[in-house]
């Protein structure tokens, strides 16, 4: 029902694993035609935060279809392959690159910034919807670099650069690094440490990709401060994260006004150290 005994001492070993096949053809056309009829009929859901901000940055709160897509029994089959049978989702993302686009994803680890310490019970379900070629842009792992700390991060704000604000670690030999390429309805696994980015979308068509973000309940055990994840397998004792339900509806407004509390909330840790507003993140 998970992952097999191959895929998950690659992850084990090198801190992903990719080609887990989740999605038929179908299905990714589907679920790539109703991201972009959100696109073409919500481009603004409020006066304050474009669809752009709700697609990065805690989409599950707001919009039932990223909300549904992270409790998808073969993803959550093969997290709990690593995690265990308790599993929160903190965040859902979408990472679209348009064709002929520069954008890229620089050398960094998730966790960084995140306030959840040097956890090793997070992992990145990362989506094709798109075919995700080199050519497209596909991410790039560093095999082993999980067993590292987290090391020092380099902020540049780079306006090319999808991430918050920019951050890279610096010095990265890229003839290490091995390609993720993924077809359309696959997904890769990589651990909150593992070294990763990707280059630009030089393809004919978008590049979409859905990052979920699982953690367990463990993550949030006596940690300072408040953060919120949904919870979608087993339960949570510990009760260390605020659970959410998920959306009422699409942009329903109470959905709106909490989305707002949960922003403001993260946004002190998730901008922490940081010289210049971090735009996603900001509270307002």
């Amino acid at each position: 029902m998970g992952l097999d005994a191959k895929a998950y001492e690659a992850y084990r070993t090198n801190g992903f694993v990719s080609g887990i096949p989740v999605f038929s053809s179908q299905s990714v056309s589907e679920i790539r035609r109703d991201i972009e009829a959100l696109e073409a009929q919500h481009p603004n859901p409020t006066d304050a935060r474009d669809l752009n901000q709700f697609f990065r940055v805690n989409g599950h709160l707001v919009i039932p279809l990223l909300a549904d897509l992270a409790r998808t029994p073969k993803i959550l089959n093969s997290v709990e392959t690593i995690l265990g049978p308790n599993l929160l989702v903190w965040s859902v993302e979408l990472f679209i690159k348009e064709a002929q686009s520069t954008q890229t994803v620089s050398w960094h680890q998730d966790i960084t910034y995140w306030g959840m310490g040097e956890t090793d019970d997070e992992v990145t379900a990362w989506v094709a919807l798109s075919d995700v070629s080199v050519q497209a842009g596909c991410m790039r792992f560093i095999p082993g670099s999980h067993r590292n700390p987290i090391v020092s991060h380099h902020d540049t704000y780079d306006d090319n650069n999808l991430l918050s604000r920019g951050q890279e670690i610096p010095g990265i030999n890229e003839k290490d690094a091995v390609n993720g390429a993924l077809r359309p309805g696959e997904m890769s696994l990589h651990h909150g440490r593992c070294f990763h980015a990707s280059g630009p979308n030089i393809s004919d068509d978008r590049r979409i990709g859905l990052a979920i973000r699982y953690v367990t309940p463990e993550v949030r055990h006596e940690a300072p401060g408040k953060d919120y994840a949904m919870l979608v397998r087993g339960c949570d004792l510990l009760r260390g994260w605020v659970n959410v339900a998920g959306p009422r509806g699409l942009f329903d407004p109470r959905d709106l006004e909490f989305y707002d509390q949960v922003l403001a909330d993260q946004s002190t840790t998730l901008a922490a150290g940081a010289t210049t507003d971090v735009g996603l993140y900001s509270a307002t």
